[in-house]
């Protein structure tokens, strides 16, 4: 990663009315703080949601997108949400669009009304962006997203067991 800084060149009669030249040369954005602002982007995306799981990955300032949408305008409208990003020199847009299934469109709903609805998730369901994510492919289920504890972990993963689930898999992480 590159360190963040601006180059001033002031002259003396300038400096002396109190005045300053603009920049020469504009620092390049670090790939932490592209990372947030990719992150934060997608976060304001008002589709984005619960069934939707992305991440990315920044590296010399190129932003690969992956994961899983519901739907290809979702997409489309969060890599034109990301390219519009100030400092990026490549993005790659390798999220997948889920295929559109009423059977998973169902399953997604009971799976989020067993979790979000348990008085043990209620703090989860209040927040403005859930964290646990249900991504359902051809009647297979993947969780993802971050819960508090290693027991929520393992509630969630209870939880989506519902009926007409073929498989679940847990790739929730817990914070520390």
């Amino acid at each position: 990663m590159t360190k963040r800084f601006s180059i001033w060149l002031v002259g003396v009669g300038l400096m002396l009315a109190g005045l300053a030249m603009p920049p020469v040369a504009q620092a390049e954005i670090t790939d932490a703080d592209l990372a947030e602002r990719v992150v934060d982007s997608i976060q304001r995306y008002p589709l984005f949601s619960i069934f939707d799981d992305v991440n990315i990955t920044v590296e010399n300032r190129v932003v690969t997108l992956l994961g899983r949408v519901t739907a290809p305008n979702k997409r489309d409208e969060i890599g034109k949400r990301v390219a519009k990003i100030d400092g990026i020199k490549t993005l790659v847009n390798d999220i997948k669009v889920l295929p559109l299934s009423p059977y998973d469109a169902e399953l997604r709903l009971r799976i989020a009304r067993a979790i979000y609805t348990n008085p043990g998730f209620w703090q989860y369901a209040s927040m403005a962006l859930p964290p646990i994510h249900i991504i359902v492919e051809g009647g297979h289920v993947t969780l993802t997203g971050r819960v508090g504890s290693q027991m929520d972990r393992s509630l969630v993963y209870v939880l989506a067991q519902v009926p007409g689930a073929f498989s679940v898999r847990n790739d929730l992480k817990v914070d520390r």
